[in-house]
C-alpha cells in the first residue's frame, strides 16, 4: 500500500489495486499522517522465536529457570520475566509469547523535538515564518554546526507535524506549510485540473534563443515571470531571478497587456543594469506588448512553448510557495504594493537548499557587493 501511495496514487486507486475497502485504506493512511511507517526490525538482544520454543519445551519437561538460562546462554532474570509475563510455567506458549512481544515493540517513541525544548522552539518559530521543514533542518545545521543536539531531519519535523502534534498547535503549524494538508502526499501526486486555452504572442523570441548564461544560471539578472491569480478577476505579477531565486511581486490593476507591461517594466527599472539581462514568460496575452517592454527596460523577453510551465520552473515553484500567502480563489486586488513587498521580503528571507541554505536576499546582496 505504501509503495503505491509513494508513487502518487490516490486512496481510491490504491483500494481498487489491492481489492480493499476505501475506508480501510483511508483510515490507515490518516492514522500514519500519510507517512509510511519505518520498517520494523527485531533487536538482536531480544529473545528469538527459536529461543522461545526452547523455553516452552524445557518448561514442559519440568526444567527450572536457571537450567533453561544456562542452556540458552541468557541471564536467569531474562528467562524469569519472559515466563511470568506470558502466563507462567503452565500456560507459556512460544508462538503467542513471540507475537505479544512483537506487538509490545510497537510502542510510540518520544520524538526528538519532544525531548529538546530549545530545538522545538526554534523549529516552531521558523515554521511560523512559512519556512519548509527542509529549510528549517538545513538552517539549523548551518546555524549550529558543532551542536548535534540542535540538528533534526526534515522527516522528523514532518512526522511531528502529521503524527505527534495535536489540537490547535497541529492546525496552526499545518496552516504554515506550503501545502496545508492534514496528511503528507507523495511528490508524484498531482491535483488534476483542466488546462487553460492556448495563447498566442506575435513575433516573440522562443526560449531556445535565450543566451547561454541564462540557460545555465551562470550570472544573475535573468528573470522568469508570470501572473498569479487569486480569483478570476484579480492577479499579481511574480518575477523570480533564476540564479539567486530572488522574488519581486508587482501589483497590477488589470490583466490586459498594456497594464501588465507598464507595471512590470516600472518594477524592473528600479534594478541596476547588471541585474537586467533577460525575461522568460509563458505565452499569455498579458505580454503581447513585449516590444514596448523591451523599449522601456532594454530587456529582451523570451517565450516558452504553450502549456510548458516546466520551462520556467523557478517561477512555477515560487508561485507554489506564494500560495501560502495568496490562496486560490481569494481576491488579491486589495493588496497594496507595500504589502506585496512585505511578502516578497519574507520569501526572500527563507533559506533554500539549492543555495546551500543561504536565502535569496543574501545571494543577491553578495553579487551586488562583488560588483560594487
Amino acid at each position: 500500500m505504501w509503495r503505491l501511495w509513494k508513487h502518487g496514487l490516490s486512496m481510491a486507486e490504491i483500494a481498487r489495486a489491492l481489492g480493499r475497502q476505501l475506508a480501510n485504506v483511508h483510515g490507515r493512511v490518516h492514522n500514519e499522517g500519510g507517512i509510511a511507517p519505518r520498517p520494523r526490525r527485531r533487536d538482536a538482544r531480544h529473545l528469538t522465536i527459536e529461543e522461545r520454543e526452547a523455553i516452552s519445551r524445557e518448561l514442559s519437561r519440568g526444567a527450572g529457570i536457571r537450567e533453561i538460562a544456562a542452556l540458552l546462554g541468557r541471564p536467569p532474570s531474562t528467562i524469569s520475566r519472559e515466563v511470568k509475563r506470558n502466563g507462567g510455567n503452565d500456560a507459556y506458549r512460544a508462538a503467542k509469547a513471540d507475537a505479544d512481544a512483537w506487538l509490545r515493540g510497537r510502542r510510540d517513541q518520544m520524538p526528538k523535538l519532544a525531548l529538546n525544548e530549545r530545538l522545538f522552539d526554534r523549529v516552531i518559530a521558523k515554521l511560523r515564518l512559512q519556512w519548509s521543514p527542509q529549510q528549517v533542518a538545513g538552517w539549523l545545521k548551518r546555524r549550529y554546526p558543532n551542536n548535534t543536539r540542535m540538528h533534526v531531519s526534515h522527516e522528523t519535523i514532518y512526522r511531528t507535524l502529521y503524527m505527534q502534534a495535536r489540537g490547535e498547535l497541529k492546525n496552526e503549524l499545518r496552516y504554515h506549510l506550503r501545502r496545508a494538508r492534514y496528511i503528507r502526499r507523495a511528490r508524484l501526486a498531482t491535483d488534476h485540473g483542466a488546462r487553460g486555452r492556448e495563447k498566442h504572442v506575435v513575433d516573440g523570441l522562443h526560449i531556445s534563443e535565450r543566451p547561454a548564461d541564462a540557460q545555465d544560471r551562470a550570472v544573475p539578472g535573468h528573470w522568469e515571470g508570470d501572473l498569479l491569480f487569486g480569483d478570476a478577476e484579480s492577479c499579481i505579477a511574480t518575477l523570480v531571478e533564476r540564479q539567486t531565486r530572488f522574488t519581486m511581486l508587482v501589483k497590477v490593476k488589470a490583466r490586459d497587456s498594456k497594464t501588465v507591461v507598464q507595471a512590470v517594466a516600472k518594477q524592473l527599472q528600479k534594478l541596476p543594469l547588471e541585474l537586467r539581462r533577460s525575461m522568460t514568460w509563458d505565452r499569455g496575452v498579458e505580454m503581447a506588448r513585449h516590444k514596448d517592454f523591451k523599449i522601456a527596460t532594454d530587456v529582451q523577453v523570451y517565450f516558452c512553448d504553450p502549456h510548458s510551465p516546466w520551462q520556467r520552473g523557478t517561477n512555477e515553484n515560487t508561485n507554489g510557495l506564494l500560495r501560502q500567502y495568496f490562496p486560490k480563489g481569494e481576491p488579491v486586488g486589495d493588496f497594496t504594493q507595500a504589502q506585496l513587498n512585505q511578502v516578497a521580503r519574507r520569501l526572500n528571507g527563507r533559506p533554500r537548499k539549492t543555495l546551500q541554505f543561504r536565502n535569496p536576499a543574501e545571494a543577491l546582496s553578495e553579487f551586488v557587493a562583488l560588483r560594487s
